[in-house]
């Protein structure tokens, strides 16, 4: 029996719980479905790129997450990834559709490139979360140094998002590139971004200083255990 996108938007709003959705709300997140179920949804459907499509077309928000993990990354074009990208306002949706989709897309560095320079912030946080996977995984061709310049002289001021993916890159760099160590943290000291920012009890905090000399620590103790 094939689903349609009437009985799969029957079947979220049935799950949406008006407790959770409050929470997600507070977080730029208008849906109320657990994550959990709503992956198991997307393990029955399997693979189904045509109804991904029409399922994004509904601009509803657990519809367009249940889109991104029934999706093939590698059918999109160029044009449509930032088309998409600009129609996600909702944060889970953004975030999923640059981790799960533009990440696995062989246009990914000329969407990165296209998007840092973006006027639109939001847009603009997508180029910095791709620059961030970079940092870790393939720093070749990367100016570290003019990334870094970057940061000191736009991240204080940016919007909230564009701060966020900002930070991230500026820790990264400091965790993974020990000769850009020292000026990663003296930059996240002198700007102070996220300094106040409320972690839970077990977490690490998000001020670069503190989230570099958390990781490396744990990097150091793990070498140490070999």
């Amino acid at each position: 029996m094939t689903d349609t996108v009437p009985e799969l938007l029957a079947e979220l709003a049935a799950l949406d719980d008006p407790r959770m959705r409050e929470v997600n709300e507070r977080h730029g997140d208008d849906h109320g479905v657990n994550l959990s179920k709503l992956r198991a949804i997307a393990k029955r459907l399997k693979t189904q790129h045509e109804l991904a499509l029409e399922l994004w077309a509904t601009d509803d928000t657990a519809a367009r997450l249940l889109a991104l993990l029934i999706c093939r990354p590698k059918s999109f074009s160029r044009d449509e990834l930032d088309r998409m990208l600009r129609e996600a306002r909702a944060r889970k949706v953004h975030d999923w559709l640059v981790n799960y989709v533009v990440k696995e897309h062989p246009e990914a560095e000329p969407l990165r490139l296209a998007w840092l320079e973006d006027p639109d912030a939001v847009v603009a946080s997508a180029g910095w979360a791709l620059t961030s996977d970079r940092v870790v995984k393939r720093r070749d061709g990367l100016d570290l140094d003019g990334l870094l310049d970057a940061i000191e002289a736009e991240m204080r001021d940016a919007p909230d998002r564009l701060q966020w993916e900002m930070n991230t890159t500026l820790a990264q760099i400091g965790i993974a590139h020990p000769e850009h160590r020292a000026r990663a943290l003296a930059i996240g000291e002198r700007l102070g971004v996220l300094k106040d920012y409320p972690t839970p009890p077990n977490c690490t905090s998000p001020f670069a200083p503190t989230w570099i000399a958390e990781i490396v620590r744990r990097q150091e103790a793990a070498g140490a255990a070999r």
